[in-house]
């Protein structure tokens, strides 16, 4: 008598998504696809307690990756939909963080005794009055740990509306898509390029400090 196959596939995916792991950009990626991408880009884009220590940068360059036709382990994902749920993900992601700022930011900010929180809550004030709303709100999004913090304090500091939606949505977009864009057309190019896909994380993460290493340098000179 021969067993479906089925309840057998159907055991595996339900026990790969109870042991998933939201800070492995690889764990979230095989458990739950591009779905998996809106839910911690828009954690991370607003969300400051939870957001914080999710994966952003690492989430969306290999999720580009895995959409290419190179790519010769599962998960394969949809270009359109990884790129769509991105999208959305930031956009939506960083109105609420405004709203949240907005509507008891300071008071939220306050209570932290996160360090870095706060550390980062001083550098998001500081792009602000350096560089202007609009500037700020897409520089900002390049920036790990300085983005989840960035809307939640032009919220608190009173941003226009207007402004803020139009820029926060211009800069998410723009991070958002460049990643999983950069992905894909590597992915693309280089057989078999997800066997490399843990080296190129760890590279996607150097790069993305970049930005904190030199404001770093900077301060101390």
């Amino acid at each position: 008598m021969l067993v479906s196959e089925q309840p057998c596939e159907e055991a595996r995916r339900r026990a790969q998504v109870i042991a998933v792991n939201p800070l492995n950009s690889a764990s979230v990626l095989a458990a739950f696809g591009a779905i998996g991408v809106l839910v911690v880009i828009f954690a991370e884009s607003g969300l400051v307690v939870v957001g914080f220590v999710l994966p952003g940068d690492t989430l969306l360059f290999p999720a580009g990756v895995l959409c290419a036709g190179s790519v010769h382990q599962p998960p394969r994902l949809e270009l359109w939909q990884v790129l769509v749920c991105a999208a959305v993900g930031a956009v939506a992601g960083g109105q609420v963080g405004y709203l949240i700022g907005r509507h008891g930011g300071q008071a939220l900010l306050a209570r932290t005794s996160n360090r870095r929180v706060k550390a980062a809550a001083a550098r998001a004030e500081v792009l602000l009055a350096r560089y202007g709303y609009r500037k700020a709100l897409v520089i900002g999004r390049f920036v790990p740990l300085l983005r989840t913090v960035l809307h939640p304090v032009a919220g608190t500091l009173g941003v226009p509306v207007r402004t803020f939606t139009l820029w926060q949505a211009v800069g998410g977009v723009l991070w958002s898509q460049t990643l999983v864009l950069a992905g894909y057309s590597l992915g693309a190019s280089v057989p078999h390029i997800d066997d490399y896909l843990l080296p190129l994380v760890a590279v996607v993460v150097v790069v993305s400090m970049l930005p904190l290493l030199i404001e770093a340098w900077r301060a101390r000179r």
